[in-house]
C-alpha cells in the first residue's frame, strides 16, 4: 500500500522536466477514514478541488504555453493524491511538447483519473478544466460567505483536535446557518509544515454553540493530517456531536508549490461550490 512516508515529501528529488506520468502518487483514504470513524456506506457527498496556477508545456514548435487547472477528484475516489507528486508530474509538462490544450487536458484527465481509482478495481473520472490566458482576468476573488466566528473574543488552549468543545442546543428550535473562520491551520502530515485555510460550515438543526465551534477549529493548529482527512474530520466531528440534519464543510488551503487544495463535504446532493480563490490563496 502507498504510505505517506514512502512519498516525496520531504525528500530531495529531481525535477523531471519530459513527461512522466509515474510521478504521480497516489495515498489510499482507508486508514484515516477508519480513524475518525466514516462507514464503509459514505455519509457525505463531495469533491477535492484542486487549482494548479504552474501549467506548462511546449506547442509543436516548440514555444511554452500557459493555463490554470481546475481539477475535481471525487470524494468517493479510494485515494487522494499527494501534493508533491502532483507538482513533480505537472513539472513534467514543461518541456514536452503536445498538439494543443485539448491534448493537455486529455492527458491530465486520463493520468489523475488512474492514480485516483489505482487499486481499487473500479474505474472513474477526474475532472480537468483548463484557463486559457486570455480568461485569466475573469477569474474573481471572493471571501467565503457566512457569518465570521472570527468576531468572538475567546480563550484558545487546545491545539490538538479537540471534538469535547462542540456543543450544540438540542432543547431549542432548529437553525440553519452558515459559519466561517479563516483560523484554521493544520501541518502537514510528513513534513510538519504548516497549511493555512478558510473554512466554512453550513447546517441545519441543533444551533451549534458559536464559541465552542471557533475554539474547536483553532485546536487543529499543531495538528498533523493532510488537507481532506482535516476536513473529514470536522465534518465527522459535528455530525456526532451536534447532529445537525444537514451539513456541508468547506475548506479553501493557501496553495503550495503552485497548487491548493480545496475539500469540499456535504450530507445532502447540491452543486458544487465555484472554485473562487480567497485572498490568501
Amino acid at each position: 500500500m502507498s504510505t505517506p512516508e514512502k512519498s516525496s515529501l520531504g525528500k530531495a528529488v529531481p525535477y523531471a522536466d519530459q513527461y512522466d506520468a509515474a510521478l504521480l502518487y497516489p495515498i489510499s483514504r482507508a486508514p484515516k477514514r477508519e480513524e475518525i470513524g466514516v462507514p464503509a456506506t459514505l455519509p457525505f457527498l463531495g469533491a477535492d478541488l484542486w487549482t494548479a496556477y504552474e501549467l506548462s508545456w511546449l506547442n509543436e514548435r516548440g514555444k511554452p504555453q500557459v493555463a490554470l487547472a481546475h481539477v475535481t477528484v471525487p470524494c468517493e475516489t479510494p485515494n487522494i493524491i499527494e501534493s508533491k507528486s502532483f507538482k513533480l508530474y505537472l513539472n513534467s509538462y514543461n518541456n514536452t511538447k503536445f498538439a494543443d490544450a485539448a491534448e493537455v487536458q486529455a492527458r491530465l484527465r486520463t493520468d489523475l483519473s488512474e492514480a485516483a481509482w489505482r487499486g481499487s478495481g473500479r474505474t472513474g473520472t477526474v475532472g480537468v478544466r483548463l484557463l486559457a490566458p486570455e480568461l485569466f482576468d475573469q477569474q474573481p476573488i471572493h471571501e467565503l460567505d457566512g457569518v465570521n466566528l472570527d468576531r468572538l473574543e475567546v480563550e484558545c488552549t487546545h491545539y490538538t483536535p479537540a471534538p469535547e468543545l462542540l456543543t450544540a442546543a438540542f432543547d431549542e428550535q432548529p437553525v440553519s446557518e452558515t459559519l466561517t473562520s479563516n483560523l484554521l491551520k493544520s501541518n502537514c502530515l510528513v513534513t510538519g509544515q504548516p497549511d493555512w485555510a478558510s473554512v466554512q460550515i453550513s447546517y441545519s438543526g441543533p444551533q451549534i454553540d458559536q464559541a465552542g465551534l471557533l475554539q474547536y477549529l483553532v485546536s487543529f493548529r499543531n495538528h498533523n493530517e493532510f488537507h481532506e482527512q482535516c476536513v473529514e474530520r470536522i465534518y465527522m466531528d459535528i455530525l456526532q456531536r451536534c447532529k445537525p440534519a444537514k451539513l456541508t464543510v468547506y475548506a479553501r488551503y493557501t496553495r503550495r508549490g503552485g497548487l491548493d487544495i480545496n475539500p469540499w463535504r456535504t450530507s445532502h446532493p447540491q452543486a458544487l461550490p465555484a472554485n473562487v480563490r480567497t485572498a490568501r490563496q
